[in-house]
């Protein structure tokens, strides 16, 4: 897998115009937004060995990457990044950023299961420096946006259950049976890392492709290109829970 990340915006100007069509009536906001997200797009195929070209959208506005490609664009307040990797050997990509402050009230009721509310209250009293309810809320937006490219189909919050490791920064994903079909059972088990730092929590799953034995847990900033200082998140204002970015226009 290969990663890029900034954490200032580039001009809309650096857009293919086939891109700048796609957000043409978007405020000033998102087009910096989206130019950012193509930025580092480019930069972590171009590591691959990707000829440049435009990243178009799908009908569900998530990016159309290149054949023999998978690959996902997360942005928060004051953070883009985008991670790619080659098919088959793996299947999907998720990563998600969100910025390092506790989930508005009732937002964690909302997404996390019994079991994992019971994690978050756990790890919180045992290891204080993370803000555990955000990172499993980051997790599980990693796993949906990994999952959605991967099966074509959405998967609900309560349908996967995350086991975060305070020690080792990964988590690993049991996705309940009422999501899987019979002929998907490679999809059960999905592997993750998780990292703080710079006031952003980064999540990052992948999908293996068939034949792969051993499961990949990536690095968020597994051989990540950086830009100098300068995806929904829960704390966008009017954000509901439930709001899943892979289908909306906002990569």
């Amino acid at each position: 897998m290969r990663a890029h990340e900034v954490f200032a915006d580039v001009p809309v100007s650096s857009l293919h115009p086939r891109e700048a069509a796609l957000v043409q009536d978007a405020v000033e906001s998102r087009r910096r937004e989206f130019a950012t997200g193509r930025h580092c797009a480019r930069r972590a195929l171009a590591s691959l060995g990707v000829p440049p070209g435009p990243l178009l959208a799908t009908p569900r506005g998530a990016p159309r990457w290149p054949a023999g490609v998978c690959g996902a664009i997360t942005h928060c307040a004051g953070y883009r990044a985008a991670a790619v990797a080659r098919a088959p050997g793996i299947r999907a990509v998720g990563i998600d950023a969100e910025p390092d402050r506790p989930l508005p009230e009732g937002v964690l009721e909302a997404v996390a299961l019994p079991a994992e509310q019971f994690q978050v209250k756990e790890h919180t009293a045992r290891h204080p420096g993370v803000v555990w309810g955000k990172l499993l809320f980051s997790a599980k937006e990693s796993v949906y946006k990994a999952w959605f490219p991967a099966t074509g189909r959405p998967l609900g919050f309560e349908e996967a259950l995350i086991d975060l490791d305070p020690v080792s920064s990964t988590f690993r994903v049991r996705v309940l049976p009422t999501a899987l079909r019979a002929a998907e059972p490679e999809l059960r088990d999905l592997h993750g890392r998780w990292l703080v730092r710079h006031g952003i929590i980064v999540t990052a799953v992948v999908v293996d492709g068939p034949g792969r034995d051993t499961p990949h847990a990536p690095s968020p900033y597994d051989r990540t290109k950086h830009s100098a200082p300068t995806g929904r998140s829960a704390d966008r204002p009017g954000g509901r829970p439930t709001d899943r970015a892979t289908d909306r226009p906002t990569a």
